[in-house]
């Protein structure tokens, strides 16, 4: 029997998604002290992205015994989050009136824990908590990003594309094009940058110059103990919303019900399709989670859409497990949408539109779901197809879909790349990586 061979690879010149490799589950080999700027921490159900990606990450190192101090804001209006380990400390501070921290004051903060006990081992920042200002003079730095100017630019031609003709037209790219050239003379002031797509970290040593040796891709995770596949949870969640088992399909959309998220264009392709085709809107039934201002215009529809309202994690993996495909009808180019990971994770196929983060890094290829131009017809023929395909074809895709995430999109992948990456950082012996071929 032939043994696998062992290959040494240089982390920080790895090209492709750490998540592909494999790191060890032992407890690490230090206790690193982690500093973590984010503007803002996660309130219940009501977080975007990055502070999702903030919880997720940093409680998972925590878990590993990682002593971590957290300067984010204070919220306004409710009460702070606890959690059950003493490593995990909070260093709050008032915002600015722009809603970012004020630098002037977590810096002071930072300067204080760093002078305390020992030094601070590696800096976090997701996106720009700290400004290039104070980060310039932190080596032990990595920030990570959530979307840069150059990939909006897409977004800004899709919404330019969609946009009707009595709408006023936008002036943002002459601006977009300005702030790409702002973040390609501020970017390399950072000391490390993690993209978290394969697109991204592209774009990032492509057209933003940053030496591939400080750029790494570590692709979003999501907790694999929650988003799992419970069919039993499933059928009681459409029970419950009185989902009759005659429905041949079963539709979710799951995040900010705003026009950037899509939500006009599906819409609208929803609305002709009901209109030109009745037994897709007799067998068809919508489940729409979160909230916004489109959440009101669906119910216009009729009663094969439900909207839910946010939902907590827990309900959210029920809903997961409660639709046949998760659609993701996204105007933004940018970042890695959490709700796509998450469906994959319950076992289910995906639907999204056809921009690069989605196409280089989650969806792939037909065989864990569907993408579609970011146009009515496009949608309207997408749709159609996964109406015919049937639930034989999107249980298979599902299958597909789960084994891909759980290669690459679990939150214990994620944070094992990161804990990794920590370590390189602040000792140059752990940059030096065994992988098994």
């Amino acid at each position: 029997m032939m043994q696998k061979q062992k290959e040494v690879i240089d982390l920080l010149t790895f090209p492709y998604a750490w998540n592909l490799l494999s790191f060890s589950t032992d407890p690490p080999p230090r206790i690193l002290k982690i500093a973590l700027f984010v503007k803002k921490w996660p309130h219940r159900s009501r977080a975007g992205g990055l502070e999702r990606h903030a919880l997720t990450l940093h409680l998972a190192l925590a878990k590993r015994g990682h002593e971590l101090h957290i300067f984010t804001a204070s919220p306004p209006n409710s009460s702070f989050p606890s959690y059950p380990f003493p490593n995990l400390v909070f260093h709050l501070s008032k915002p600015t009136s722009g809603g970012y921290l004020e630098q002037a004051v977590v810096w002071n903060q930072f300067q204080t824990q760093n002078l305390t006990g020992r030094p601070f081992d590696v800096v976090h920042t997701e996106s720009v908590g700290l400004l290039h200002t104070r980060a310039k003079n932190v080596p032990n730095l990595a920030v990570t990003w959530h979307g840069i100017a150059y990939e909006t630019i897409h977004s800004d031609i899709i919404q330019e594309l969609l946009r009707t003709p009595e709408a006023q037209q936008a002036s943002t790219m002459t601006e977009r094009t300005a702030k790409v050239v702002e973040e390609v003379k501020f970017f390399p002031r950072y000391s490390h940058h993690v993209a978290t797509s394969d697109h991204a970290g592209d774009v990032l040593k492509r057209i933003y110059m940053i030496p591939e040796e400080r750029v790494h891709i570590i692709l979003n995770g999501v907790d694999e103990e929650i988003f799992r596949p419970e069919p039993s949870q499933g059928n009681d969640f459409k029970q419950r919303l009185g989902i009759s088992k005659s429905r041949s399909l079963v539709l979710g959309m799951a995040g900010r019900l705003v026009k950037d998220k899509g939500h006009p264009l599906i819409f609208e392709a929803l609305k002709q399709i009901f209109m030109e085709n009745k037994e897709f809107q007799q067998s068809v039934t919508v489940l729409v989670a979160g909230d916004g201002p489109w959440g009101a215009r669906y119910k216009e529809l009729g009663s094969h859409i439900l909207v839910l309202g946010p939902l907590e994690q827990a309900q959210l993996a029920k809903f997961y497990n409660a639709i046949d495909i998760f659609v993701n009808p996204t105007l933004r180019a940018q970042g890695l949408d959490h709700t796509l990971l998450e469906a994959m994770l319950t076992g289910k196929p995906v639907m999204a539109t056809r921009v690069a983060s989605i196409t280089g890094s989650v969806i792939v290829g037909p065989e864990v779901g569907y993408t579609f131009s970011p146009s009515v017809d496009s949608l309207k023929t997408t749709l159609y197809r996964v109406w015919n395909d049937g639930r034989v074809v999107l249980e298979k895709k599902g299958k597909a879909a789960r084994q891909r995430g759980m290669q690459l999109f679990t939150a214990t992948k994620m944070a094992a790349a990161y804990e990794r990456l920590f370590l390189c950082i602040s000792k140059e012996e752990y940059c030096k990586h065994q992988n098994s071929r």
